[in-house]
């Protein structure tokens, strides 16, 4: 059985959600856009509930292929959030 792909810990917001194809992009600090699936989502973290603008925590994964990627996403806080 192939391994997990490793990536690096990362932030960003949601950029854009596609609800029809399950996935959408998130935007980190540097404006770069990572795709995610709703697969790549943690079980605390249901797709049908992210908004754009949502913080979000995942492995980004770099991919010479495909390009880069988000795994094991999960919400870190809501965009109209005043809480830390």
């Amino acid at each position: 059985m192939p391994k997990a792909p490793e990536g690096r810990a990362a932030t960003g917001r949601v950029a854009q959600l596609r609800v029809g194809q399950s996935d959408g992009f998130i935007k980190l600090a540097n404006a770069r856009a990572v795709y995610f699936h709703r697969a790549d989502l943690r079980d605390d973290t249901p797709f049908n509930t992210l908004e754009v603008g949502d913080v979000l925590k995942f492995d980004l994964i770099e991919d010479t292929v495909s390009g880069a990627r988000a795994l094991r996403v999960t919400r870190r806080s809501r965009k109209a959030s005043s809480r830390s």
